[in-house]
Formats: C-alpha cells, structure tokens, sequence
C-alpha cells in the first residue's frame, strides 16, 4: 500500500497483471470498486463468537520488511482481540517457488484462516489451490492469484487507497512548487496494477488540477537500481527541473544520489512509501519536500477483521483500502507512528532535534 526498501508495491517488477483504466478513483485487479477499511468492523459479539471458535491463523508474507513488520503488527493485534491465535509466519524472500513451499509448510499446521500477499499471479494460483481446497479463509494483500473468484477462493483483498496515494503525492509537490513549474515523472515501468495506478493518479491529478505545472520529462523504471543514472540523464538533459515524482522511496534514494552529485538544491523530490534515507533528506532541508505513505498497520488490522468475516460466513466487500497521509518535514515523527505505529528511525529522531 511505506516504508520500506522492498515492500508491497515494490515487487511490480516481479509481476505481470493486467489494471482497470484511470477513473479518478482505486478500483482492485478486476475493477472491483473500493471500500474503506474503516467499515470492516467486528462487534464485540462478533469478537465473542469467533473467540469460542478456538480458530488459529497463518501470516504468509513475500518479504520481511517495516511495511510487513508494520502489517503484521496490525493483524496480530486484532488476532489478539478476536480471540484467533496466530501459529506461523513465513518470509519467501520475493522468491515465488519459496512461496509455493512456504503454503505446504503452512497448512500442515491447519489454520482455519491465511493472510498472505501472492508473488506471481500464476505461479500463486497453484500454490494456494491446496489451502482453498482445505476450507481455509484467505485473505489477499494488494495481489490475486490468477482466476481466482472472491467469496469463493478467497475472502477480499486488501491494499492501498491507490488513487489517494498518487494525487497526495501531487499535491504535495504543487505546494511544494507554488503550483507552477517544470517535473519530470518517473513511473514503474511493469504492467503491476498497484503502481501503475499510483503513477497515473499523480500524472492525472497535475494535468487536471494544475494547469501551470506542465510535465517536462516522463521515464519508466524497472529496476531501483537503475534510478540514480536515470536521473542523472534527465537532470542533464532539463537542468531546469523545479520537481521530480518518483514511483516508490527506492528508486527516489538513487534520484536524490543523483541530484547531490549534480550540487542539485533546486529541484523538489516527492514519492511514495517512507523509508530512513528519503525521510533523512527531508528533515535535513534536503531535495525531497514529501511522502506519501499508507496506513500499513491498518492494512493488517483489516485483514485480521476480513479473516474473522470469512470465519463467520459474513459477506465481505471485494476491495478493501486503507487511508494514506502526507509526510512533510513538519509531522514526520507523528507520520511514522500513523503509518507503521511505531517511532521513526533514531537517525530521523535525532535530526528533528
């Protein structure tokens, strides 16, 4: 949905899903429309009932990061209050066949409910057929398995409010700029319905919302390592550059390597997702002015809640997001804590001293 070096959204390069159009709204993989995370709610007789249900979860994670860490925070927590006893939890390193072990593995501890976010659409959608078969209530972060049909293979998925996240970011860099200027664009080049509309949320809020801020330069990027001489070609070709959007935090720490190199003050950096250098740069008046980052341990609180809803055999929405919010150099501490619930970094806490 941040953050983290290698989260969520940072394995588009790993994918290939096909998303719905740009309507000025998040809509999920197959179109299906939104709903806040906010209204995925358990009563305590809810609560009551799924305790005396002595059910048991599984936390089937693509990576270990903050984002997870912060997910699984959140899950676990509401585990907690549901009474559901969380009994494994796996890391596939972005290693898909790993996934496919790591299910196996699983299920021989028969958890009446999965949380797990699928690597490769294909490649999952044989993984988890053992567990749909099993009766087990899965619930998807950001990703689907391949024909897989909601209410039946799985309860809902789960993610960012992906347009929110785009348009934040744009809006942030407008004020940034005093509504006018030059930017470049620099987009995840991957046919990965996350990012993809992230990127064209925030393309789509400046041409429609700021007339006097025209896009000089737009570069699609695969590998986060190739961001810094990405950056560096469009800063030789536009030394004009008043600001650049930049996809995900990693690919922004090459970009700001680049602008430093160049002895770049100038040109104003946003992107998505927190992560300690992108936030360092912001607190020490560096390039970067914003972040706009999800709630992740809402994320996990509302696939915890999307769990006990499939254990009720109560119906659940389809898509399910959860809030976003701006992080600027005058409320990061309290961003880290809404966003990960927990402290920001001691190096960031140190520079706001």
């Amino acid at each position: 949905m941040l953050k983290k070096s290698l989260s969520a959204l940072a394995i588009g390069a790993f994918l290939t899903m096909a998303y719905p159009a740009l309507a000025g709204e998040t809509v999920g993989p197959g179109g299906e429309k939104a709903t806040p995370s906010s209204e995925l709610v358990l009563s305590d007789a809810e609560a009551a009932k799924l305790k005396e249900g002595k059910y048991t979860a599984a936390l089937l994670w693509h990576t270990s990061s903050d984002f997870v860490n912060a997910v699984t925070a959140g899950a676990k927590d509401e585990f907690a209050r549901l009474g559901i006893e969380v009994v494994a939890q796996t890391d596939a390193g972005f290693d898909a066949a790993k996934q496919k072990s790591d299910v196996e593995t699983i299920l021989a501890k028969k958890p009446s409910a999965i949380l797990a976010l699928p690597l490769d659409p294909v490649t999952s959608a044989e993984a988890f057929k053992p567990a749909v078969a099993s009766g087990v209530k899965i619930v998807l972060l950001s990703n689907k398995p391949k024909d897989f049909v909601q209410g039946k293979d799985y309860v809902t998925i789960v993610t960012d409010d992906l347009f929110q996240m785009g348009k934040h970011a744009a809006d942030a860099l407008a004020a940034s700029l005093g509504k006018k200027g030059k930017i470049a664009w620099i987009y995840h080049d991957a046919s990965y319905y996350v990012t993809n509309q992230r990127d064209n949320a925030f393309k789509a809020t400046i041409e429609s919302d700021y007339p006097d801020i025209k896009i000089v330069a737009s570069q699609g990027i695969s590998d986060p390592a190739r961001a810094e001489d990405i950056a560096q070609a469009l800063i030789l070709q536009h030394p004009d550059l008043d600001g650049i959007y930049v996809t995900w935090s990693e690919p922004a720490e090459g970009v700001i390597s680049a602008l430093r190199a160049a002895g770049n003050t100038h040109t104003k950096v946003v992107t998505l997702d927190l992560s300690e250098p992108i936030g360092l740069d912001m607190i020490k008046g560096g390039n970067v002015t914003a972040i706009a980052a999800d709630k992740a341990y809402e994320l996990g609180r509302a696939m915890a809640d999307a769990a006990g809803y499939g254990l009720l055999g109560k119906p659940a929405p389809a898509f399910v997001v959860a809030p976003v919010l701006t992080v600027t150099k005058d409320n990061v501490a309290q961003g880290w804590k809404d966003s990960l619930h927990r402290d920001a970094p001691q190096s960031i806490l140190d520079a706001i001293k």
